[in-house]
C-alpha cells in the first residue's frame, strides 16, 4: 500500500500531540465533579454516573445540553461555558475512567 507511510505519520503525530490536547481544564473538572464525582461516580442519587460511559454519548448529550435540545438548567449554563474543544475533552476524560 502506497499511503500506509502517510498513516503511519499521521497516527504517530496524533499520539504524540493527542492526550496534551485533549486534556480538560482542572477548572471544568471540578465543576463537574461538584454532582458527578472526580471519579465521575456521582454521591446523589438524582444524578448519573458518567465514569465510563461512551465518550461519544456524552459528547452528545453535552451539545444537546447547549444547543438546548435537551432541556436541564444547571447542565444547559455548564455546557454553554465551555467551547466544543473542552466538551470532546471532558467527554474523553469521563469516558476513560473505570465504570462503577
Amino acid at each position: 500500500m502506497p499511503h500506509r507511510p502517510i498513516l503511519a505519520a499521521i497516527a504517530a503525530a496524533l499520539l504524540l500531540c493527542g492526550p496534551a490536547a485533549a486534556e480538560p481544564r482542572v477548572g471544568i473538572i471540578a465543576e463537574c465533579a461538584a454532582c458527578h464525582g472526580i471519579d465521575g461516580i456521582a454521591r446523589d442519587t438524582e444524578v448519573p454516573h458518567i465514569a465510563g460511559q461512551n465518550e461519544r454519548y456524552l459528547y452528545n448529550q453535552m451539545m444537546a445540553f447547549r444547543s438546548g435540545k435537551r432541556a436541564h438548567k444547571e447542565m444547559r449554563y455548564m455546557a454553554r461555558a465551555m467551547s466544543v474543544a473542552e466538551i470532546a475533552a471532558l467527554a474523553a476524560y469521563y469516558a476513560a475512567l473505570p465504570p462503577r
